[in-house]
């Protein structure tokens, strides 16, 4: 077995136990299994790639501990808190996007799905902020530029999948789509009446969210290596 190969393990057995747990309303034991799933998610990005982090990497990952870190402990700060973290996190990882990836071009046959893919975007934005709700109005002005900071990487990993193809846009793809539906049943589980079902979208599409973003760093970290290799 591959040194790396526990620690994912351990990643989708917690991801398991947290299921199980959230189904059966064990709150307490349920938080005990998502604290797992980010240091398991982060040993095995470490092992994949010869113990070697990048600086926003790793900025990334620290950020998403403070964030979840925030989520687990539940208190009167923590949702001003755990949206300030992946606030940070969604700017870092546009930053890799913009910096490490070519520019994206846009062909006559792409106009149509990328105008599909922005309308969709925007739509979900402004129905998401649209929501009046009471504990809401607080931090009106904070998730807006925290909606607006995910809808540009959404659009980013999106319009890459369309117009590039690649298992790396695929990667950003599914990474969005899981951080999208995530801060969604967030708010949905914040501020409706409990539901086992949004707990549960809730709480796999957030930890799917690390696997995709891992296995993108993974596989941006491989083409990099094929560039030098190569030159």
């Amino acid at each position: 077995m591959k040194a790396n190969k526990p620690s994912l393990i351990l990643f989708f057995v917690a991801l398991l136990f947290t299921i199980i747990l959230d189904c059966t309303k064990q709150d307490i034991l349920a938080i005990y299994a998502k604290a797992v799933v980010l240091p398991a998610i982060f040993f095995y990005f470490i092992m994949s790639n010869d113990f070697k982090i990048g600086k926003t990497e790793g900025f990334i990952f620290f950020f998403c501990f403070i964030g979840q870190v925030f989520d687990l402990m539940d208190v009167e700060v923590s949702e001003i808190g755990g949206v300030l973290s992946f606030l940070v996190v969604y700017l870092l990882i546009i930053k890799l996007f913009v910096i490490d990836h070519e520019k994206i071009k846009l062909r006559r046959k792409d106009v149509l799905p990328v105008s599909i893919v922005v309308i969709f975007i925007v739509y979900l934005l402004v129905s998401v902020l649209s929501l009046q709700f009471d504990n809401m109005k607080k931090f009106n002005l904070l998730y807006t530029i925290y909606g607006i900071v995910l809808s540009v990487m959404s659009y980013y990993s999106f319009v890459s999948y369309i117009t590039k193809g690649t298992h790396l846009a695929l990667l950003m793809s599914l990474m969005a789509v899981s951080y999208i539906f995530s801060d969604i049943f967030y708010i949905f589980n914040e501020y409706f009446s409990y539901s086992v079902v949004l707990v549960l979208i809730r709480d796999i599409t957030q930890i799917l969210a690390y696997y995709f973003m891992v296995e993108y760093f993974l596989e941006k970290a491989k083409m990099q290596k094929r560039v030098l290799y190569n030159n």
